[in-house]
């Protein structure tokens, strides 16, 4: 089972923004960043910081929580 970890693609989709944007700005292949949207591959913590900037969003937005909520 593959685990999530980063939030990319569900940023990228609130932003209304495409991965060739993405990559366009951050100046990356666009199969780099699919395989940082599918969770297959994850950016450098340096790399994480750069998209949030581009994105303007905070870089803990882009990582899922390891914080189970409980009820």
């Amino acid at each position: 089972m593959e685990s999530r970890i980063n939030r990319l693609k569900a940023v990228l989709a609130e932003k209304g923004k495409s991965n060739k944007w993405l990559a366009e700005s951050l100046g990356k292949n666009i199969s780099t960043i699919s395989t940082w949207c599918t969770n297959k591959r994850q950016p450098s913590l340096e790399m994480l910081f750069e998209v949030a900037e581009v994105l303007e969003v905070d870089a803990k937005d882009l990582i899922v929580s390891n914080i189970r909520k409980t009820q």
